[in-house]
This record gives C-alpha cells, sequence and structure tokens, in this order.
C-alpha cells in the first residue's frame, strides 16, 4: 500500500536505548477489578478471568476452554453452536473464578480487517501543544478512516510532526504552528461484528473491547527490543495467520492469511481418505515440517472413511509429512506476498516470531528461516501468575495478549485517552456549524 511505503520516507531515527529494569510510567489498566477476555478460534475458544494487582501485573482467576464449533477463519457462522462452546468456555472459567462475567474483550479476527495509514494536520498558531490539540488532531485524522460498511476497531498513533520534525512520540509542550500526526488504523466489516455481538448476547455477555488478534499475539510474545528493532508477528491459528509488523515500538502493519492448521489437517484426512479426527491425531503426534531419514521406516495407523475399525491401512510418516510441507510452505509464501503488497517487503522478514498453536509442530521454524531468509524463532507467551502451565503455551499467545492490554499495554499515552472529547468539543462543533452555515 502508499501509505506503508510513505512510512519510511522519513530519515530513520537512531534506536532507542531499551532499559528493562528503567522505571516507566505506571500503566493505567483499561479495566478495573475482575475482567474477562475471549478468545475465538476456528480450533478452540478460550475465555480467561483475570484481576490487575496494585502493583500493575496480572492475576489470572480462572481459565475454561472448548473446541471451536460454529466458527470459521474467527467468524461466527451457526448462532447456536457458537454460543454453546462460548458458554461452556466461559463457564468454566466463572466456575473456577467464583465470578460471573457481565462484559469480555474479544479478539478481532472476524469481519476482514484491514489495516492502513491515514495522516491528519492541525494549525497550532506558535503556541504550544497541549493535550486538546493531540485529540484534535487525532480525531480528525480517525475520521478520515470511515468507510461505508466497515466499523473502526483501532487508531493508533505513531508519531507526530512538529513544524516539520519528525519521529516526535509525545508533541505536547513544543511550540510550533502545525502539528501533523500518523494513525494506524484496522477496521472490519460492520455486519460480521453485529453477528459476533448477537452471539455474544445470546450467551448473556456484553461486548466489551474488540482487540487485533496479531497485536494480542505480539504484545504477549515480544520482548522491547523486538518491538524497537522490527519484528514480524505470525500467529498460526486453527482456521487463519495472523500477521503483525511491529517496529519503532509499533505495530506498523496487520493482515489475515487465510490458512491455518485445520486446512493442515483437513489435507491429510482428504489425501489419506481417513476420518478427520485422525488426521489432526496424525498431525500433533507425527507430524512436522521438514522431513528425516527415519520417516520412511516409521510406519503409521490409518483407518479409512468408512471401513470397518479393524480394516487399517499403514503409510509412512515421510507420506504425513510430504503432505504437510506444502502447506506450511504456502502459508509463508502468503506471508510475502502480503509483506510485498504493504510496501514492507523483505526488511520485515528479518526477524520473524512464530506463534500460535501451528507453530509447535517440528521443523517450523527451519522451514519459515529458509523461506524468509532471517531470523526465525518460536514465541511462548509471556509468564502470567495464576495461569495454569496447560494454558500458557504459544497456542494461547492471543488470549494472553488480551490480558496484557487490559493491564493497560499497547497505548501510546499513559496519562490521557486521546480518543475523548477535547475539551470545549461541543461548543467547538456549534461554532464550526455556524461558521458553515451563516
Amino acid at each position: 500500500m502508499n501509505e506503508v511505503s510513505r512510512l519510511r520516507a522519513p530519515p530513520p531515527l537512531p534506536p532507542p536505548v531499551i532499559d528493562e529494569a528503567a522505571e516507566r510510567p505506571r500503566l493505567r489498566p483499561r479495566h478495573s477489578g475482575s475482567f474477562g477476555v475471549l478468545d475465538i478460534g476456528t480450533s478452540k475458544i478460550v475465555c480467561v478471568i483475570a484481576r490487575v494487582e496494585s502493583d500493575g501485573s496480572v492475576r489470572v482467576l480462572g481459565t475454561g476452554w472448548q473446541k471451536g464449533q460454529g466458527v470459521r477463519a474467527g467468524a461466527i457462522l451457526d448462532l447456536e453452536t457458537a454460543e454453546r462452546s462460548i458458554r461452556a468456555a466461559v463457564g468454566q472459567a466463572e466456575e473456577e473464578a467464583g465470578i460471573r462475567l457481565r462484559a469480555v474483550i474479544v479478539n478481532l479476527t472476524a469481519g476482514q480487517p484491514e489495516s492502513r495509514l491515514i495522516d491528519g494536520q492541525l494549525g497550532i498558531g506558535g503556541r504550544a501543544v497541549t493535550d486538546n490539540d493531540i485529540s484534535r488532531v487525532y480525531l480528525g485524522a480517525r475520521s478520515q478512516a470511515v468507510a461505508e460498511n466497515r466499523s473502526l476497531i483501532h487508531s493508533l498513533p505513531l508519531a507526530f510532526t512538529v513544524d516539520g520534525a519528525s519521529g516526535i512520540a509525545d508533541p505536547r509542550g513544543l511550540f510550533c504552528e502545525t502539528l501533523d500526526a500518523r494513525l494506524h488504523v484496522i477496521d472490519a466489516v460492520t455486519t460480521s461484528l453485529r453477528t459476533l455481538d448477537s452471539c455474544l448476547a445470546r450467551c448473556d455477555l456484553n461486548l466489551a473491547e474488540l482487540v487485533s488478534a496479531p497485536w494480542a499475539a505480539g504484545m504477549s510474545t515480544l520482548v522491547a527490543e523486538e518491538r524497537v528493532l522490527g519484528t514480524t508477528v505470525l500467529d498460526m491459528g486453527g482456521g487463519t495467520s495472523g500477521l503483525g509488523v511491529f517496529a519503532e515500538g509499533h505495530l506498523l502493519h496487520t493482515a489475515q492469511i487465510p490458512v491455518g492448521g485445520v486446512h493442515v489437517t483437513n489435507d491429510i484426512a482428504r489425501v489419506l481418505s481417513t476420518p478427520n479426527a485422525h488426521a489432526e491425531r496424525l498431525k500433533t503426534l507425527y507430524g512436522a515440517a521438514m522431513p528425516s531419514p527415519d520417516d520412511e521406516r516409521q510406519l503409521l495407523p490409518v483407518p479409512a472413511v468408512g471401513e470397518e475399525e479393524h480394516q487399517i491401512s499403514k503409510v509412512p510418516r515421510s507420506m504425513v509429512i510430504n503432505i504437510i510441507q506444502p502447506r506450511l510452505e504456502e502459508t509463508f509464501q502468503l506471508v510475502r506476498e502480503q509483506l510485498d503488497a504493504s510496501g514492507l517487503g523483505a526488511a520485515a522478514l528479518q526477524r520473524v516470531v512464530l506463534t500460535g498453536g501451528a507453530s509447535q509442530l517440528p521443523g517450523v521454524r527451519e522451514l519459515a528461516a529458509r523461506m524468509f531468509g532471517g531470523s526465525v524463532r518460536v514465541g511462548r507467551p509471556m509468564p502470567v501468575r495464576g495461569l495454569p502451565d496447560t494454558a500458557s503455551g504459544p497456542a494461547f499467545a492471543t488470549a494472553i495478549g488480551l490480558l496484557a492490554w487490559a493491564a493497560g499495554e499497547g497505548r501510546a499515552f499513559h496519562d490521557f485517552d486521546p480518543e475523548s472529547e477535547p475539551a470545549g468539543g461541543m461548543l467547538r462543533r456549534l461554532w464550526d456549524f455556524l461558521r458553515h452555515r451563516l
């Protein structure tokens, strides 16, 4: 996209020194008291109930997860079956926590999410920039992102420019004539979001917030240096793979690849003519992304669809791997093409972090490194107090990232909300109305 490519036009700033132990501004939790997050995916639905402690850390109070049903590529396709799965996952978490949820923070994968950059400008007139100015330029740029039948989910300030001086994170207090802002906005199809909201309402839940799934995965798996130096997160889920590009401490681009672990399972089931349940078992227990010398000698039992249980054939493990590898290669090729189309290109592939359930297949990291030509690692989410070990692996990266968001991660400003109505906003709108019509 042209907007993304223009992001690289200003001269690069020297990378800031990251000191993890340095005192940082206390994050303001977005949700006080106990709260719930809900990761709605094709393969599983996860609910976590937690609270933010006085020191700003998160403590998990209850967890629950169920097999995903009625959901494909993050979108609700069957209200009744999806409702049952969500109710079951939420019920497990509520019983463990001893808390009844009224609202949940949900990952955004439904509605064909799109990512783009928007610029805004405000005349300051030589005085110092205030909170009110930040809100006005922010909301002015945000209004440009409105599109028919699409709802704006995120509008993330990337940087400000003061009288031509770019790369300013917080311009408040600086004197200038003009203030420019660049926002990264993410939106999604409104009708899909209404279906999601309707499904949650059937579960007696309100939708508190939507959070981009790749952003959540990045918040839970990336260290500070990776977010600053530039890293691409690939969240390899069941129905889709979410892509998030981070640099200079910001999320610059997101995309959704319509391929995930379910497609690998379906390939195995189709080629070997075996039930999906057994194909999933073959993938989980014996699957790999790269072949090994012993694969030909290891024979695996494969029951055929419609045959008697005792009529089981055997295939070499190499056959299963030869089914898996092309699908993963397709996934990584689609990632490369998406980044090329966005204008970020090979630079975004110098550092890649794989996460999500499908990233745990043996050999995935090596295959990705061969195709991307950069440094690749598998990202495990940050530890969270009270979270059971069974829910702390890469498959739960998005859910754990939602917890980080509730604790205040991911915001450019820690002491005010630029999306709030600027001071005098109602009077200013009245004045603008009269000025343009009298």
